[in-house]
C-alpha cells in the first residue's frame, strides 16, 4: 500500500482553495492541517480539506507530527516571516506561493534565508505549468532557431477582492510590478536563459479602484503598464500589462521570434468568467509562423475539464503539485522553481517599479548593490 503524503497548508483564501482543490486530485495525498485566521475563509476551506485540523497558529500547524510537507498561500507581505518561523521551529519541504517578499528592505533576510534552510523549497509560479505555455516552451527551438525576442501581454480583469484587502495596497502586495508581474519576469529569465541588465517601465493606476476608500486609506496599486527589459545575451524582451480589458479573448498572449520564424501561446483567462451568452470558453492554442514557407500553423491545446474546474490557471496549479509531491516524496533532486528564481523574479518586479516611479532606467548590477545594503 502507498504511504500518504500528509500536507500543511498556511493560508485558505482564494488561491489557498485552489491549492487545496488540487492537492485532493492527487493520488496518496491528504491535507491534514489548516491554518488560516480568517473565520470564513476557513469554514469555505475545509469543504476541500473535510480531514484538516484547524489550527490557530503556524506554531499548531507546526506541532502536527505527522506532516510531510507544508504549503504556503497566506499574503504576500507575510511570506518571508512565515519562512523564517518555519526554518527556525520544524523545517520541511515547503512550496511557497509568489511573490518570495515584497519590502525591498528585506532582501538580506531572504539571502540568509536561501543559505540557511536545510530542506527543499518550491516557489510556485503557475505559469510555467499553463500547457500552452510548456508548450511553446518545449517547441521553441524547432520553431523559430535562437530567441531573439520576447514579448507577453496580458489583458485581464482588475484585482479582485480579498481577505483585508491587501492587494489593494503596494505596502503589502509589494505593488503590481511585484504581486501580479513577477510571474512574468520569471517566464522571461525561463525563456531567455538569461540574466537581465536593464529594465524601463511606463505604468500608472488609471482606471481601477479609484473610487475605493479603505481604513488605511486609497488603493495605490497599477492597473496598465510597460516594461523594456535587456538581457546579458542580447535578447528584449517586453510586458503589456493592461488591468482593464476583461473583454478580451485571451487573457495571456506570449510572442517569441528568432532568425526562422515566431511562436506564440494563447490563453484565456479563468473559465467561470466567460459570458455564457458567447458559448464555450476559448480553447487555449499555439501558434507557429515560419518565415518560409509562410503561413501560421495553429494548434489547439485543451486542457483538462477537471483541472479546469479546480482553479483558475488552466491547470497549472496540479501539474505544479505534480512536480513538487515528487521533490517531496524523494523522486527528484531539485525543484522546477527554486529560491533564486523566486527572489529574482521579484527583485525585477521591484525594478520596474522603481523606474515607472522615477522615469528613469534601472541597471541590474546597480540595483542588486542597492538591495544588498539596504
Amino acid at each position: 500500500m502507498s504511504k500518504i503524503t500528509k500536507y500543511g497548508v498556511i493560508g485558505g483564501g482564494m488561491m489557498g482553495q485552489e491549492h487545496l482543490r488540487n492537492i485532493a486530485l492527487l493520488p496518496d495525498t491528504k491535507v491534514i492541517g489548516l491554518f488560516e485566521p480568517d473565520e470564513c475563509m476557513a469554514k469555505k476551506a475545509t469543504e476541500f480539506a473535510p480531514d484538516a485540523t484547524l489550527c490557530n497558529s503556524i506554531d499548531d500547524l507546526l506541532a502536527l507530527s505527522e506532516l510531510d510537507c507544508l504549503v504556503i498561500v497566506s499574503p504576500n507581505h507575510i511570506h518571508l516571516e512565515q519562512l523564517e518561523t518555519i526554518s527556525e521551529t520544524r523545517p520541511l519541504p515547503i512550496l511557497v506561493e509568489k511573490p518570495l517578499f515584497t519590502d525591498p528592505k528585506t532582501f538580506g533576510r531572504v539571502l540568509r534565508f536561501q543559505e540557511n534552510y536545510p530542506a527543499p523549497i518550491w516557489v510556485a509560479m503557475e505559469y510555467r505549468y499553463m500547457p500552452p505555455i510548456t508548450a511553446l516552451c518545449s517547441s521553441l527551438h524547432n520553431a523559430i532557431g535562437d530567441v531573439k525576442m520576447l514579448t507577453i501581454r496580458e489583458h485581464r480583469f482588475p484585482f479582485l477582492p480579498k481577505v483585508g484587502d491587501w492587494n489593494r495596497f503596494n505596502a503589502m502586495s509589494g505593488g503590481t510590478f511585484v504581486e501580479k508581474c513577477c510571474h512574468f519576469f520569471d517566464l522571461m529569465r525561463l525563456i531567455t536563459k538569461s540574466e537581465p541588465t536593464r529594465i524601463v517601465a511606463s505604468a500608472g493606476q488609471d482606471v481601477n479602484h479609484l473610487d475605493e476608500n479603505y481604513s488605511n486609506g486609497k488603493p495605490d496599486v497599477l492597473d496598465n503598464g510597460y516594461v523594456i527589459v535587456e538581457f546579458e545575451n542580447g535578447i528584449r524582451s517586453m510586458l503589456e500589462l493592461c488591468m482593464f480589458a476583461e473583454g478580451s479573448r485571451y487573457q495571456e498572449e506570449i510572442s517569441v521570434i528568432g532568425p526562422d520564424g515566431k511562436i506564440e501561446a494563447h490563453v484565456p483567462g479563468p473559465a467561470r468568467f466567460w459570458p455564457d451568452h458567447l458559448g464555450l470558453p476559448p480553447v487555449p492554442k499555439v501558434v507557429i509562423s515560419k518565415r518560409e514557407p509562410k503561413g501560421p500553423e495553429t494548434q489547439q491545446i485543451p486542457v483538462d475539464p477537471t483541472l479546469l474546474d479546480a482553479g483558475d490557471h488552466n491547470g497549472s496549479t496540479f501539474y505544479q503539485h505534480e512536480g513538487f509531491l515528487e521533490l517531496v516524496r524523494g523522486n527528484r533532486s531539485e525543484a522546477d522553481v527554486t529560491l533564486e528564481d523566486g527572489w529574482k523574479a521579484v527583485v525585477m518586479g521591484m525594478a520596474a517599479q522603481k523606474s515607472a516611479t522615477s522615469g528613469h532606467s534601472v541597471i541590474w548590477s546597480e540595483f542588486m548593490e542597492e538591495l544588498s545594503n539596504c
